[in-house]
């Protein structure tokens, strides 16, 4: 049997896991994906022709793309030579193609049949909008990237972000909401890749409307200027928050990050997120996963083959109907797991 998993998010978040979710032939991905960079080669598209920006969507195209290594790489291609020094292949590509025929929604879809996705790559909202961030002390800051990456050593957190103008959701995206067996909320910096997806009007009502299982893969480092000594609830209830249902269960790395990585990103003001499961099932967390799933590179990353493993093991759990309030914590020793028959 074929099961349906919707994931949202942007950056490298969703591209870890659907690089995972893609190599098990039995799930129907669809992607949807954030719009509202506004930083590096993306928003130097956005300001100079105007269009929305590509990066993300492209990054997922890649992900699922079962064509040649050789075209991946093609599409990841960053110049580094003048006149066009950081600019990358794949957004040129995608802004061309959108010129050709007239739109970037008919860009999107047929580079979703040029590089034969898996799935489907699906843009949240086809609406032109920015992230507006509003800070403890008053001040405010607008556009992805100057939240992103702080121009000066901000102590003041986010206390609440919305979208200027406000954007309707893209109805391809609310149709393969309804039709999804499981959601996934991928990992990704929570207030400029997670939710912005939940502020585009219509997509937490629509995750709320159906009652099927919502995942939240829980970042594995804090991020400075916006997350801030924040703990895995944290990160949930600022979800909540925004509109959306407390996700069902919440997937963490379960094992110690190696102390050298751990001193490094603490000279940049990011720690380990603090898993506090009291206060998940608080939230209304059903069940909070632990596996490991950190990759072994120079980077704290979740590793795609072993996030793919950890989601396919816990959707088989939810299908097995393993509700229980003694399963609700589950330490994974995660193997290559059967696939849903």
């Amino acid at each position: 049997m074929t099961i349906t998993v919707t994931t949202l998010g942007g950056g490298t978040g969703s591209f870890n896991i659907l690089s995972g979710l893609r190599s098990y032939s039995d799930i129907s991905i669809q992607a949807i994906v954030s719009m509202m960079d506004s930083g590096g080669d993306s928003g130097r598209l956005r300001d100079e022709f105007g269009v929305l920006p590509p990066g993300d969507l492209r990054r997922c195209l890649v992900a699922l793309s079962e064509e040649t290594q050789l075209m991946r790489e093609l599409f990841s291609y960053r110049f580094t030579e003048e006149p066009l020094s950081g600019r990358n292949f794949g957004n040129l590509f995608f802004l061309a193609l959108s010129k050709t025929l007239g739109s970037q929604q008919k860009s999107l879809n047929a580079l979703n049949k040029i590089l034969k996705i898996r799935g489907e790559v699906i843009a949240v909202t086809w609406d032109d909008a920015h992230i507006v961030a509003h800070l403890a002390d008053g001040s405010e800051l607008r556009g992805e990237a100057d939240i992103d990456v702080p121009k000066y050593d901000r102590s003041a957190p986010i206390t609440k972000v919305l979208l200027e103008p406000a954007a309707l959701a893209n109805e391809r995206a609310l149709k393969a909401i309804a039709v999804s067996d499981y959601i996934v909320l991928a990992p990704g910096d929570l207030f400029t890749s997670t939710i912005p997806n939940l502020l585009v009007d219509g997509i937490a009502d629509a995750i709320n409307a159906i009652d099927k299982p919502l995942v939240y893969v829980c970042n594995l480092m804090t991020k400075p200027g916006e997350t801030d000594g924040f703990s895995a609830s944290q990160h949930v209830a600022e979800i909540v928050k925004y509109g959306c249902r407390a996700p069902d269960a919440v997937l963490v790395h379960g094992k110690a990050i190696p102390q050298d990585l751990e001193q490094k990103y603490k000279a940049y003001r990011a720690e380990v997120v603090n898993v506090d499961v009291e206060s998940l099932y608080e939230l209304g967390v059903k069940k909070v996963i632990f596996g490991d799933v950190m990759s072994s590179q120079s980077l704290v990353r979740h590793d795609p083959e072993k996030i793919g493993e950890a989601l396919v093991q816990l959707f088989s759990e939810f299908a097995d109907g393993a509700e229980s309030p003694s399963e609700q914590s589950t330490n994974l020793n995660i193997k290559k797991p059967a696939l849903l028959d």
